[in-house]
């Protein structure tokens, strides 16, 4: 379902991307040659409201995507599959504030992270804002970040039970910590720590998340697209577990290329092994049936909000076990390939090992995280009300 413009790109320049992999690992960000390569293909307008340049196109060609760009590159898979999706959110958001954003450059990238790190204080006409967030994913290339904080009242106190928000601020409000990105995986997604101190930000540049994940934010925005009905952990962590299975897809094309000449040390061809050659194939299944579940899983949950009707909380909870399996099981397949790769296969100019790492870094965000959700979708499946605490995950 990719779109003719990426796929030309991807097929003309696909190699220059994915040579830029390891550069972009030595850098510990996105190379600028990497960024052009994204910025051309038009990834990231997937999402994007058609008034600034989107397409707003289904969620599948963008999962397909961000798998193509992650097979080539993890770290620029991940980039796409993570910045890709905040132009979603912010459709839903103040058109004043969109405006702001891409009014004068729609190719202008928002980062992130959502984890509630920091602290809104109400104050005349907005908040007083403070917090530490770490992982904000392509931070160096973007000029906005959609960040958590948790509601405070007017004497600075946290409100209880916690009420969260997401607060947008433009790149002259925070500071970028330049070696807080030293990790064993996704090295070159810069995904750096920012830093606000005692920022006011107008009430037009913030959401209440409760608000957002229930679809009244969209409800007001009078948004009726199917793809702004879907539940905001549906449309997520798609980027996300997409970027992961695309990894392993590269992962096993890196093997695939390096086993077809390679000579094992008793003598004969891996392409001779049938012990080998049974595992590689098996794990290859295991890839394309990530990649096979994840696809139909958004198909589904967009097939129903488009016939009008609501996602049940099983649907939810069901959807949310199949984004996260689908990439624990990409990732136990590349496990798989790296054990036959041999010694050469771990050596550092040799991408498989890149990409081993890559996924294993993908699986550790906590989108992936499966206890909750397995734990809910199973309590659904019972006709049982999953707690607060596990339908938050869904």
């Amino acid at each position: 379902m990719t779109t003719i413009a990426t796929t030309d790109v991807l097929t003309e320049r696909g190699a220059e991307l994915r040579a830029e992999g390891e550069v972009n690992e030595r850098l510990g960000k996105l190379s600028e040659k990497s960024v052009e390569i994204m910025r051309q293909s038009g990834v990231m307008k997937l999402l994007a409201p058609p008034e600034y340049g989107g397409t707003r196109a289904h969620p599948a060609e963008f999962a397909e995507m961000v798998m193509k760009m992650a097979s080539l590159d993890g770290s620029a898979g991940w980039v796409a599959g993570v910045v890709g999706v905040h132009p979603w959110e912010l459709e839903l958001m103040s058109p004043r504030l969109q405006e702001e954003i891409w009014g004068l450059d729609n190719e202008t990238w928002v980062s992130s992270p959502y984890a509630p790190m920091g602290v809104a204080t109400p104050v005349d006409g907005g908040y007083k804002f403070t917090g530490h967030w770490q992982f904000s994913t392509g931070t160096d290339h973007a000029d906005w970040v959609i960040l958590g904080a948790f509601l405070a009242d007017r004497s600075g106190e946290k409100i209880m039970p916690p009420r969260f928000l997401h607060v947008v601020v433009p790149r002259s409000d925070y500071t970028i910590v330049d070696d807080s990105w030293d990790v064993v995986g996704l090295k070159g997604t810069g995904s750096k720590d920012v830093i606000i101190n005692d920022v006011f930000v107008p009430e037009y540049r913030v959401v209440d998340q409760t608000d957002l994940f229930s679809g009244k934010v969209a409800r007001d925005a009078g948004k009726t697209e199917p793809i702004h009905r879907l539940p905001f952990y549906s449309i997520f962590p798609q980027g996300l577990t997409a970027a992961v299975v695309g990894i392993a897809e590269g992962a096993l094309q890196a093997h695939l290329d390096y086993q077809s000449s390679r000579v094992q040390i008793n003598g004969f061809k891996s392409v001779e092994d049938p012990y080998t050659m049974y595992a590689v194939s098996e794990a290859a299944g295991e890839i394309r049936a990530s990649r096979v579940s994840l696809l139909d899983n958004i198909n589904r949950l967009y097939d129903t909000v488009a016939a009008g009707k609501e996602i049940s909380m099983e649907q939810r909870a069901v959807g949310r076990r199949t984004q996260i399996q689908a990439a624990w099981r990409a990732t136990a397949a590349i496990d798989t390939i790296l054990a036959r790769s041999g010694g050469n296969g771990l050596r550092m100019n040799n991408p498989i090992q890149r990409f081993w790492r890559d996924a294993h870094m993908g699986t550790a965000h906590a989108i992936h995280v499966p206890g909750p959700s397995y734990h809910a979708a199973v309590l659904t499946e019972l006709g049982l009300e999953p707690p607060v605490n596990l339908a938050a995950a869904v």
